[in-house]
């Protein structure tokens, strides 16, 4: 009776424009109290690392003879499990702290924790790469293309026309309701520090400027993910 009384009332022509606003800045709130909430229950972890695996679906790309270079490690877990299967793995972290945290809990003897900026940082002098891990590090980066080409060029790769990017970045094709949001400049991002969050066609658009080609594309839990290898030429 309350309930059947309240909708009627919100969804009033009058009210219904300010009631929608109020609904669509709750659902986002709710989310990111689901979130903090999830972590407290789960004992200070994410209960989303179990239920996407998405660390297990980069494990499974990695060959044991590579060298991988993970971006943006945070405190090491997936460098820590890539490393299980991996020849050697380089973690580069712009937050000191985190990369203390993972020198503390996730070292190994062919794991090397780095704190820099990523995107300017000196990666000369370092062993041959195979491989770089990007999850969920692109969606902070502005010029995103630039990085890529950065990358590219830059890092020593063991083999320039077989390198192997491994990306992963959040889409905002997970729901039509963070698509409505963007529309009413409600805020619709998973993290407040990200720079995008990708459209298919955004992500692969981004990838073919940078030269890069989609090997292998999935979609799960709302996130994109896709192996990428230098575009061939001719």
């Amino acid at each position: 009776m309350i309930r059947s009384l309240l909708v009627r009332i919100v969804t009033s022509r009058k009210i219904a424009p300010t009631a929608l606003r109020f609904a669509l800045k709750a659902h986002t709130f709710l989310y990111d109290l689901c979130g903090l909430l999830a972590v407290r229950v789960n004992g200070g972890i994410h209960p989303k690392h179990r239920l996407l695996k998405y660390k297990e679906w980069f494990l499974a790309q990695i060959s044991p003879e590579f060298v991988v270079l993970d971006v943006g490690s945070n405190t090491g877990s997936m460098a820590a499990l890539v490393a299980s299967k991996a020849k050697y793995v380089y973690a580069i972290e712009i937050d000191a702290r985190l990369t203390d945290v993972a020198k503390r809990i996730n070292a190994a003897s062919n794991i090397e924790f780095i704190t820099g900026d990523a995107t300017t940082f000196d990666y000369s002098g370092y062993a041959l790469l195979d491989c770089v891990i990007l999850s969920n590090v692109l969606e902070h980066i502005e010029d995103r293309i630039g990085f890529l080409k950065m990358l590219c060029l830059r890092l020593p790769w063991r083999q320039p026309d077989s390198l192997l990017f491994l990306i992963r970045v959040p889409t905002i094709e997970r729901e039509w309701l963070a698509v409505y949001k963007k529309e009413n400049n409600v805020e619709y991002r998973l993290d407040r520090t990200h720079a995008i969050e990708h459209t298919r066609q955004e992500l692969f658009t981004e990838l073919d400027a940078a030269g890069l080609e989609v090997s292998r594309f999935d979609a799960r839990f709302g996130e994109f993910y896709v192996v990428c290898h230098l575009k061939t030429k001719g």
